[in-house]
């Protein structure tokens, strides 16, 4: 069995391969890992060319595990997604064809192109980690991430994510443009190759279950519980929000604050490890009323004023 201090140093070497494509966007890279770790699923919402695909390649490649890409469009299929039978008239009997959920990470390119049966035929494969074909239920490799983008300018055809398939995205991020720095450093590290074939993998699937089965054991006292339920009751007891967090945010904000810790050293969780991951974790759950729009309120403000209020326990 994997130890707590084995899995640590996987986690940093993790994050220090993929850094080798990713350039100064350590912040996100160790919250895509942490999901990761976590058993949640990402969606990286941000303009095109910053790094998202880096991102989650780079990720599966350090990890060992296997990856597919679909670009979203209009004209993609639930049975893209899921697989399908085909009648092989050879046999005389259906046989079943996978779709490209069958893989560890899946990264859903533009998922708002898609249409909304094609973004729901994703709800099973993220909750259940399973998919179901003409009344047969198929599982789905273990480990399994879908990280999905999505470009928040670009809303001419799309189909905005409904709040239940937000509410299955443990968490939202925003990778952001880099500094002059970072770009020159960009540019050049890809004048003569791909720098992602510097990337070696520190793990394999075998690896990474046992790493998720240690973030579960990491300990949290009963007092971070009650901290958590707070936080996510202040969220929804707030004026301008319309649909607060559901208690899917709270396991989602417990299972990364434990991810936190690992990749920290710790083997349990302290308050500061929610405080950090609240924003990412909530953000995108919160559901804003007109009125508050108007005023410029912003689901990020609402999360960080609970953070204020809620009273931190003390361990």
């Amino acid at each position: 069995m994997q130890s707590f201090n084995e899995s640590y140093k996987v986690f940093t070497s993790l994050i220090a391969e993929v850094e080798k494509i990713v350039v100064g966007k350590h912040t996100e890279i160790v919250l895509l890992a942490a999901t990761m770790l976590a058993g949640g699923h990402a969606l990286i919402e941000d303009v095109p060319g910053v790094g998202k695909t880096s991102l989650a390649s780079a990720l599966a490649r350090a990890a060992g595990m296997t990856f597919k890409r679909a670009q979203f469009t209009p004209d993609v299929m639930a049975s893209d997604i899921a697989g399908f039978n085909l009648y092989n008239a050879k046999t005389q009997n259906f046989e079943f064809r996978e779709g490209i959920v069958m893989c560890n990470i899946l990264l859903a390119d533009e998922i708002n192109r898609a249409s909304p049966k094609t973004q729901s035929s994703l709800l099973e494969a993220m909750e259940e980690g399973s998919v179901t074909v003409d009344g047969t239920t198929y599982n789905i490799p273990d480990p399994f991430m879908v990280i999905a983008t999505q470009n928040p300018s670009g809303y001419v055809g799309t189909y905005p994510l409904p709040e239940a398939q937000l509410d299955r995205f443990m968490i939202k991020i925003s990778m952001g443009y880099p500094n002059l720095e970072e770009e020159v450093e960009i540019i050049s590290a890809r004048r003569e190759k791909n720098p992602i074939d510097d990337v070696t993998p520190v793990a394999d699937t075998d690896v990474m279950r046992a790493m998720k089965s240690i973030v579960s054991r990491i300990k949290i006292d009963p007092k971070i519980y009650q901290y958590i339920v707070n936080l996510i009751r202040a969220t929804r007891k707030h004026s301008s929000i319309s649909i607060g967090a559901s208690p899917r945010a709270s396991l989602a904000l417990f299972r990364s604050a434990q991810a936190r810790a690992l990749y920290l050293g710790r083997d349990f969780v302290t308050p500061d490890d929610v405080i950090a991951m609240a924003p990412h974790i909530l953000s995108h759950r919160l559901r804003i009323r007109q009125e508050a729009k108007l005023k410029n309120i912003t689901p990020e403000a609402i999360v960080e004023r609970a953070v204020e209020t809620v009273e931190k326990p003390r361990l």
